[in-house]
């Protein structure tokens, strides 16, 4: 599934670093969903944070359209910097996993 924010994010480096390590491909599968539902609920607790009650509900509207240029219009109309701030949070993550895929690799 491509999400609103799938052109700022790249999982690959991710994914290569799965591929390195021993397991099935259903394993590796399997872990790369959970690492994209991983980024998709830690980016969206990061949008929601930002809105008000009411901005959320909005939002929400729009994500469940499923509307990518409706989603951006209001984003960007409603929070500052809101495509660095969803790059810095997905950053982080990305660096979260790749420091357990690596602890995971040394066991």
């Amino acid at each position: 599934m491509k999400h609103f924010y799938s052109s700022l994010i790249e999982i690959e480096s991710i994914v290569v670093e799965l591929d390195k390590m021993d397991l099935t491909k259903e394993q590796r599968i399997h872990l790369a969903a959970l690492v994209d539902s991983s980024l998709h609920h830690t980016i969206l607790d990061a949008v929601l944070s930002e809105l008000t009650h009411q901005d959320k509900k909005v939002f929400l509207n729009h994500l469940k359209e499923d509307d990518h240029s409706k989603i951006w219009k209001f984003l960007n109309d409603h929070v500052d910097k809101i495509e660095e701030k969803i790059q810095k949070t997905a950053e982080d993550l990305k660096q979260e996993l790749h420091k357990d895929l690596k602890e995971a690799q040394n066991k």
